[in-house]
């Protein structure tokens, strides 16, 4: 047999092992999404017999009608967006601006603060400290006690810093000598350059902010108006766990029909679909090159 077809024989074989490999992955990622949406659509009654894989046995929207029948899901709903947006924004420029001067070479402070910023990873006040700090503030029974206790993320701001070290100091010297002032060379050279990391950034804050309900039970629970959608789903949960109905009563037929697993699955999907929606706009942003064609040290 000649070497050629040797040698196609072999590649051949290789893309066909390769393809199997992908298909198995593909399989494994996309097989508990599929099995959590199957059980939520699934019969409550039915689904406690087991054996439903990818596919609902006795397709149902009970479950999710059982959810969203309370009234407090609706509130939850616009606060929850509110606060991912707000808080996703302030906490992405925040990052960067701090990193924008850490990075900075002529900073001479850059060290120390770095060594600062790197101890409140290390160390924390504790809950009771923190929630007498938020009370003196007088942030409980705020919608700002959203955003502000978690505004810089010192971790995020390490992480863009250290893109920021990677990019040519040559722009900004360039951008110096035009008469770029700092604020100039950050928003219109730094911040376009950094596009890819701030993506990342901006979606780790984001599901943050979206799957956060702690916060809301230490400082908001009294106040229906600042209740979020995790808080709120917990609440469902929990109530159809313990099949106790004091806080809505109107739900208690209909939580009678369903079974926690189903609920619990169906909580999953309300809480993972609108992020599921919004990766695939910042997805673009993780491969992108950065410096192409800038000038290179």
């Amino acid at each position: 047999m000649p070497a050629h077809m040797k040698r196609n024989y072999t590649e051949l074989a290789f893309d066909v092992l390769l393809y199997i490999i992908m298909i198995l992955v593909t399989i494994a990622t996309l097989y508990p999404f599929l099995n959590v949406l199957a059980i939520s659509l699934n019969d409550s009654v039915d689904t406690v017999k087991g054996g439903i894989y990818i596919w609902p046995r006795e397709f149902t929207l009970q479950n999710y009608k059982t959810i969203f029948r309370y009234p407090g899901l609706i509130t939850g709903f616009q606060n929850s967006v509110l606060r991912t947006v707000i808080g996703s924004v302030l906490g992405v420029l925040s990052a960067s601006m701090v990193a924008y001067v850490l990075a900075r070479k002529d900073f001479q402070a850059r060290r120390p603060m770095s060594v600062m910023f790197a101890m409140t990873l290390y160390f924390s006040g504790g809950l009771v400290p923190v929630y007498m700090l938020m009370r003196n503030l007088h942030l409980i029974n705020t919608f700002w006690i959203y955003i502000l206790p978690g505004l810089l993320g010192v971790w995020y701001v390490f992480v863009i810093r250290s893109y920021m070290d990677g990019l040519p100091y040559e722009l900004q010297e360039s951008a110096k000598i035009d008469g770029a002032n700092d604020f100039m060379i950050f928003w219109k050279i730094i911040l376009p350059l950094c596009k890819p990391v701030l993506a990342t950034i901006a979606l780790f804050i984001a599901v943050g902010h979206w799957n956060s309900w702690f916060d809301t039970l230490l400082y908001n629970s009294t106040n229906e108006k600042l209740t979020t959608l995790q808080y709120e789903l917990n609440k469902v949960l929990l109530s159809t766990q313990s099949g106790n109905e004091a806080h809505n009563p109107n739900a208690s037929q209909s939580i009678a029909k369903v079974s926690p697993e189903s609920i619990k699955m169906s909580i999953t999907m309300v809480v993972t679909l609108p992020i599921l929606l919004v990766y695939p706009f910042l997805q673009k942003y993780f491969v992108k090159g950065i410096t192409l064609g800038a000038v290179k040290s």
